[in-house]
């Protein structure tokens, strides 16, 4: 089964980047997931900087602002697209990354199958 694993970084440095760890610690995780033949897909956002926000009101206007929500102090860094047998082990895969440290987290979920 698919599972998502959406990585947020709970404290950031002036440059974007998870005090929680080192790029080290992140090479090592993505070695060990496509080593151990669950990787599926993933992908590390770019700068916080470069983020936009879009909504749509009630009357369908679309206002488009410039960074991430702003009621947050979490910032979504990436995610990981893993395919293993059950949701203990997504969960076991969530735990070992580097982004669940300190003060970030990893959602999991599961991705829908449509059976398309």
């Amino acid at each position: 089964m698919k599972y998502l694993l959406l990585i947020n970084a709970g404290a950031v440095d002036g440059n974007g980047v998870n005090t929680g760890c080192v790029v080290e610690d992140w090479m090592a995780y993505d070695k060990e997931v496509r080593d151990a033949g669950v990787f599926v897909s993933g992908e590390s956002l770019a700068d916080l900087v470069t983020a936009t926000t879009v909504r749509v009101e009630s009357d369908g206007q679309r206002v488009v602002t410039d960074g991430p929500f702003a009621e947050t102090r979490e910032v979504l860094g990436g995610f990981y697209v893993i395919d293993v047998p059950d949701l203990d082990a997504a969960l076991d895969w969530a735990a070992r990354c580097p982004g669940a440290r300190g003060d970030g987290s990893v959602v999991v979920r599961p991705v829908a199958d449509f059976g398309g």
